[in-house]
């Protein structure tokens, strides 16, 4: 199908006008101002659909996730997880590789690309996955068809903790690509969790999960990562921020375009606070923890600073079951690509940020820098990824609307002003509230690298 958008208020590079997007073969083929000419009868051959009153932006491009497929598919899988994505604007995920088994080998990593080509609505991605003995299969990676390496500088599962000193720094070195971190210090968080324990036996209570993976577990890892980037030059990406103390370590006066050193925040991390703990419980356990008020606000003032370049969901789903577990059981993590959007615009609505500061960091900058070829923007020539949003359109979270395989959301009970109506995917209606169109599927994204 070949479309026109007409009446749009486009949120795009800074600014927000009125205007017309034609979609035809996949690609975005005009943009129109509101004062360019348009008669439907000059394009017979499209479908129009009338935005007016509504915000079309560029398709969101999460840099990271977690849709635990293959091995975990009992919490979530490519299909359902993509398929929330686009419910929630989300056209583009990068996905990490500790799923069972680990994506250490270059014919492991190739094998989840087969998977997403067959199942994924969204576009994909996959990390190469990091550990103290597969350099060699690190450097076989293409960095124009796979987004990055991830390295696990604090535990994880199997065997992708990379805590030689020697490996990591050959990795910072040798990696062909961009090189993204979970930094939090392993020997700090093990004292504190002895402590918990000493004091606490197997009753730790959650509370104590922002102590334990503490500030200075983060500090100490992310400032470490910081000093082998510009030790060896490495194209560097640091996830999940969780400190304001470790904004400090990132430059705001350098063009996004120029940085070799980038950093994200995700939403949980600008919501919630260590307060929720007591309400939300393991619900919101994720690592690095989620921690104090001060810490929410000043990661919220460095995004908007831009020292913190991307805002992303680390969507880690767990099942219901797994997360009602006492704390020293309960798996961290939670999803959040559904949510993600609508949350962020609720802080957009209440004149926090603007709409066009949220599609530069969760559309613009995750294009940036990765390299994502054209994709990330609403541009002549590039892939049709848009997503109509009504800013006016309450709706509250609950079981009944949650795609989630896992079945839950930190955000149940809460009611967003703001609703995703339509979501396109290289120029397909993969989503028309709350329809889905699942013969179209995503493509694998390339970089320019």
């Amino acid at each position: 199908m070949s479309y026109i958008i007409t009446n749009a208020q486009i949120v795009n590079e800074g600014e927000i006008f009125k205007g017309s997007v034609l979609v035809r073969n996949g690609l975005i083929e005009k943009v129109l101002r509101h004062d360019d000419d348009l008669y439907q009868h000059q394009y017979h051959e499209h479908e129009f659909i009338d935005a007016q009153g509504k915000y079309l932006i560029p398709g969101v491009i999460d840099d990271q996730v977690h849709f635990r497929e293959p091995g975990l598919t009992h919490k979530a899988d490519i299909a359902t997880e993509s398929k929330a994505a686009v419910a929630g604007g989300v056209t583009s995920f990068m996905e990490m590789p500790n799923t069972i088994p680990n994506t250490l080998t270059q014919e492991l990593l190739e094998e989840k690309y087969a998977l997403a080509a067959e199942k994924s609505l969204a576009n994909y991605s996959f990390y190469m996955g990091a550990s103290n003995d597969n350099l060699e299969e690190i450097k076989k990676t293409n960095p124009h068809n796979v987004c990055g390496i991830k390295v696990f500088m604090g535990a994880s599962t199997g065997n992708m903790l990379v805590d030689n000193p020697q490996t990591l720094e050959a990795i910072f070195v040798e990696a062909p690509c961009l090189v993204a971190v979970h930094c939090e210090d392993e020997a700090t968080i093990r004292h504190n969790l002895q402590q918990a324990i000493q004091k606490y036996g197997d009753e730790v209570p959650v509370t104590l999960h922002p102590d334990i993976r503490s500030a200075e577990a983060c500090y100490r890892s992310s400032s470490f990562a910081v000093e082998l980037a510009r030790k060896h030059n490495t194209r560097l990406h640091v996830l999940h921020l969780s400190t304001a103390r470790e904004t400090e370590l990132f430059d705001n006066n350098i063009p996004l375009e120029q940085k070799r050193i980038t950093a994200e925040v995700c939403v949980h991390h600008l919501i919630f606070s260590a307060e929720d703990y007591m309400h939300k419980d393991n619900f919101i356990k994720w690592n690095p923890a989620i921690k104090t008020i001060g810490d929410k606000l000043g990661l919220f003032n460095a995004m908007l600073s831009n020292r913190l370049d991307v805002i992303a969901t680390d969507h880690a789903p767990h099942t219901i079951a797994e997360k009602e577990q006492p704390y020293l059981k309960a798996p961290s993590g939670g999803p959040l690509v559904q949510h993600a959007l609508p949350a962020m615009i609720e802080f957009s609505l209440r004149g926090k940020i603007t709409l066009p500061r949220i599609v530069e960091k969760m559309c613009h900058a995750p294009a940036v820098c990765f390299n994502v070829k054209k994709r990330g923007f609403i541009r002549e020539g590039y892939h049709a990824d848009l997503v109509l949003i009504d800013t006016d359109n309450p709706w509250q979270v609950s079981k009944s609307n949650i795609l989630y395989k896992c079945g839950w959301s930190p955000f149940e009970g809460e009611t967003f002003r703001s609703r995703v109506l339509y979501t396109f995917v290289n120029g397909n209606l993969v989503y028309n509230r709350g329809t889905f169109y699942e013969q179209f599927k995503g493509q694998r994204l390339l970089f320019d690298r």
